[in-house]
């Protein structure tokens, strides 16, 4: 109620000022830019926030039964848009700015009232409403909110500063209502958790809760009134720790990995979980077994389970985990796969084992009843990766080539990679990709199995987006100047010159493939390895980060005999000189281009200064922290270390580091040359140098972006860097267009046909 009244206060103040705001006035100016075809929809959405809004907000709530809710509606809505009113009344209109008045729908007599009343009511309808609603429903009333407030500024009845002090109005009214009234809240009091146990029988019980992490459900210790131990979970919140990143790794990896199930409420996890528990008890496979599960009243769900003593297997040491436990475990996990169980989070911390030395399998929340197969292939894959954390690879290889038929660990082992897996089971690797490489080489080898086949990771639906990101940049970007202009320098190119740039766009593919020869400890074929970069060049261009070219080149590199830690290595190696060559040519190309424009040497103004100042220090102080020491200083390290020790026998064969540095700079020179023959085919007189080190400053800016090459920013940030050395803008965009197309994305299409090909001939 305070924030809400400071923000109604500050928001008076900026309507009694004289004028108004250039903010304000621009984001007025940019929504009456939505066609006029929408005025009547907008109408019909500014009318939620008056008296059809409370009827049919408090009609909902007293045909759902909650008639209390209901009353709160009327009441909240009513005195909402009453306290509008007052203001309104008590402030005078606010004049309309000569800038903003051809704007305007309808003539303005008296100017723009202040505050929104249709805001005002209808975000006290939502702010009293959402703690009874569910999360889309939460969602969709707060943007219910956010439309009104859009439609209120398009119809010009009022300016954005009334609309958001009409917000803050609606806000602090509801929240009197909460406190005066109450309204369910996100704590769990002992006694409605007694109330809700006596309902299921289980009055009386002692309850102990359990320190809880943040975001996870409230756990509790039960003991009954009879002695008997039970655990008692609270789920307030579906806890979905699968995000966006994980679904990004799994995109691309090279195996289709499922999805955990989508559940839509906290109560339907509560009642998957016991269910599926409940089928796992039934096939045999050790579980925590199911005591009840029910709800606390006007709160969340909860579960409860029989608590069994033991420790679970991530506090346990190798030499406390005997093979009799790996039997069992691997065995139970085979037992889910009869029935189509899964369990989708096999970690170390979700694995009990009881006093018995018998494995508790806990935690069925990602668990699926029905899949297909493939999920319970990883499975399988993660519970090997599990014991691998705890026992090792020896011991782990051994359990399962004991335990497993030969058939299921050969259609296991391809999900033994690292973007297949999710980042708790990757956590629990100490040494990370080396171990899980080593577990899969140690497994095939005991099978006599060749290194799984690598798949694309280009989903048609990948493409797709690829496409349509491609078509708008194609579209848009010669908007900068003039679509015909465009065209016509198109028509008018020198086909020459152009075919000189594709040529160079093919070279620098060769080059590529030179580098890769150098990186490597051991002699590779040169017609192969250059193929396979082809190849290379269709996967990595196709996804974000070029993750695509790596996974080509580990396959292809395994496949000529060299260990995954040595593959791993060599393209570390070769990705790391890339980067140095880049770095420097990107500093010397700032340098060139400086040279070639003027530039302003009077030091930037001091608030630019202190605010570099204030972001260097935030940098600093984040990198100096633990997450920084654990998740950026640490992953550096080991990199470098990667590189260097793959750089030392590199450097002690002059041949081989020629290929590698060779190749690399020639692989700059050749994608730069590119653009400057294109911008020849256009223009007569190029200066090549400058033009050159436009290519490698753009491009290193704009494979920044998380997309594909840089698709889109590569092209912005080129054309930029072209038109700040003197390039016209319509020559500079038909010359990046030209460029990017033909000797970068070119390739791409016999890249695919050589992946196939190599894909048919086991290469890769």
């Amino acid at each position: 109620m305070g924030i809400a009244a400071g923000v109604v206060f500050g928001c008076l103040f900026i309507a009694l000022a004289h004028g108004t705001n250039p903010v304000e006035a621009a984001i007025f100016s940019e929504l009456e830019r939505i066609p006029d075809a929408t005025t009547r929809g907008w109408q019909v959405i500014v009318w939620s926030g008056s008296w059809p809004g409370i009827l049919l907000a408090a009609g909902l709530a007293l045909y759902a039964g909650r008639l209390r809710l209901g009353a709160i509606l009327a009441a909240a809505g009513v005195s909402a848009g009453a306290l509008a009113l007052l203001l309104q009344w008590l402030t005078p209109p606010r004049a309309v700015p000569e800038t903003l008045g051809h704007l305007l729908r309808a003539p303005a007599s008296g100017g723009f009232d202040f505050p929104s009343v249709h805001v005002a009511v209808i975000t006290a309808l939502t702010a009293v409403a959402v703690p009874y609603l569910g999360r889309v429903a939460r969602h969709a009333s707060w943007t219910l909110v956010v439309l009104v407030a859009v439609g209120d500024v398009f119809l010009a009845t009022h300016l954005p500063v009334g609309v958001v002090c009409g917000a803050a109005l609606g806000w602090g009214t509801a929240a009197a209502y909460h406190l005066v009234l109450g309204a369910p809240g996100r704590a769990t009091s002992d006694r409605s958790l007694q109330l809700a146990l006596e309902a299921v029988g289980l009055g009386g019980a002692e309850l102990v809760p359990v320190k809880r992490r943040f975001l996870r459900p409230e756990t509790y210790l039960l003991t009954t009134s009879g002695g008997e131990q039970l655990t008692l979970k609270v789920v307030r919140r579906l806890h979905r720790l699968a995000g966006p990143s994980y679904k990004l790794r799994r995109l691309l990896a090279s195996v289709e990995v499922e999805d955990e199930p989508a559940l839509s409420t906290p109560r339907h996890e509560v009642e998957h979980e016991a269910y599926v528990t409940l089928l796992a008890e039934r096939a045999g496979v050790g579980t925590l077994p199911v005591y009840c599960a029910g709800e606390i009243r006007h709160g969340p769900p909860f579960l409860v389970r029989r608590r069994l003593p033991g420790r679970l297997l991530c506090d346990c040491t190798a030499a406390q985990v005997p093979d009799e436990l790996l039997d069992r475990l691997l065995q139970d996990v085979l037992a889910l796969g009869r029935i189509h169980v899964t369990h989708h989070a096999l970690l170390a911390s979700t694995i009990l084992v009881d006093e018995e030395g018998r494995p508790r399998i806990t935690d069925f929340t990602f668990g699926r009843v029905g899949g297909p197969e493939s999920r319970h292939l990883q499975d399988l894959a993660d519970v090997l990766v599990t014991i691998t954390s705890v026992v090792g690879v020896a011991r782990a290889a051994d359990s399962a080539l004991r335990g497993v038929p030969r058939e299921t660990l050969l259609a296991v082992l391809p999900r033994l990679q690292w973007l297949a897996l999710h980042h708790r089971l990757r956590s629990q690797l100490t040494s990370g990709r080396v171990v899980l490489a080593d577990l899969r080489e140690t497994l095939a080898e005991a099978l006599d199995s060749a290194p799984p086949q690598f798949r694309s990771p280009v989903r048609p639906v990948t493409l797709v987006v690829l496409l349509a990101v491609g078509l708008a940049v194609y579209l848009l970007l010669p908007q900068l100047s003039s679509l015909g202009q465009v065209l016509t320098a198109l028509d008018n190119a020198d086909r020459g010159w152009i075919a000189v740039a594709v040529v160079a766009g093919l070279l620098a593919i060769v080059a590529s493939g030179i580098s890769i020869l150098g990186s490597c400890r051991q002699d590779l074929p040169v017609v192969r390895t250059l193929v396979v970069q082809l190849a290379a060049a269709f996967t990595g261009r196709t996804t974000v980060g070029g993750l695509g070219f790596y996974g080509v080149n580990i396959v292809y590199l395994e496949r000529c005999g060299l260990l995954r830690a040595h593959a791993v290595g060599a393209l570390l190696l070769n990705r790391g000189i890339t980067g140095l060559v880049t770095a420097v040519a990107t500093v010397l190309g700032v340098l060139v281009i400086g040279s070639a424009v003027p530039v302003d040497l009077r030091p930037p103004p001091w608030p630019l200064l202190l605010g570099a100042g204030v972001v260097l220090l935030v940098a600093a102080g984040v990198l100096a922290s633990q997450w920084g020491r654990r998740r950026v200083w640490r992953p550096l390290r080991a990199l470098v270390r990667e590189v260097l020790t793959e750089l030392v026998p590199t450097l002690r064969a002059p041949v081989r580091a020629v290929q590698l540095f060779g190749g690399t700079v020639l692989y700059v020179l050749l994608q730069a040359f590119g653009l400057a023959a294109t911008l020849a085919a256009f223009q007569p007189d190029v200066r090549w140098l400058p033009v050159m080190a436009v290519y490698v400053v753009g491009s290193t800016l704009g494979q920044l972006a998380p997309t594909p090459g840089g698709l889109g920013t590569v092209e912005a940030a080129t054309v930029a860097a072209m038109s700040a050395i003197g390039v016209g803008p319509t020559t500079a965009v038909a010359t990046v267009l030209t460029s990017r197309a033909l000797t970068f994305w070119l390739p791409v299409v016999p890249g695919a046909v050589a992946f196939r090909v190599l894909q048919h001939r086991g290469v890769v």
